[in-house]
């Protein structure tokens, strides 16, 4: 599997994420851009999620649908022909990060996937349910890790 490059004008890999992006912040969006997309896919998937979260992993953005000529999304915006869903606070879109405080640093891992057709998801999925639809359709995936804590 090919790799595609993430990466964000606001932090660096496994750098500390700006409080703006928090939801002790502003809450907004980080700015992404990505390149390396397989000319064959048919839809990107974007994925943040805390494998840090006491308990399980912890959704924070999930959005699919995204149309695979698109190089990135701005701060704050839906990525181009994107889907959002919920996320594992009950809200659509964009859940910046809300460690508990003293628990430590946390890991805000951003996914996104190029796929060889659409995925199929049912009205409140979860990360394991995520996961368990991208098996077999994934042609590319690319990686980028924020760190944040309170």
């Amino acid at each position: 599997m090919s790799g595609i490059e993430l990466s964000s004008t606001a932090f660096d890999d496994h750098q500390v994420m700006p409080r703006r992006y928090s939801g002790e912040g502003e809450n907004v969006s980080p700015p992404l851009t990505w390149s390396g997309v397989p000319h064959e896919a048919t839809e990107l998937v974007l994925v943040c999620e805390d494998p840090d979260a006491p308990g399980k992993t912890f959704l924070h953005w999930l959005v699919t649908g995204i149309d695979p000529g698109s190089t990135g999304v701005a701060e704050d915006q839906r990525p181009h022909g994107g889907l959002p869903w919920p996320n594992s606070f009950g809200r659509v879109g964009w859940g910046g990060p809300m460690p508990p405080e003293g628990h430590g640093p946390h890991r805000y891992v951003f996914r996104l996937y190029a796929l060889s057709e659409p995925l199929p998801l049912h009205d409140r999925p979860g990360v394991e349910d995520v996961h368990r639809a991208l098996k077999g359709r994934e042609l590319a995936s690319g990686t980028l890790v924020g760190v944040y804590q309170r």
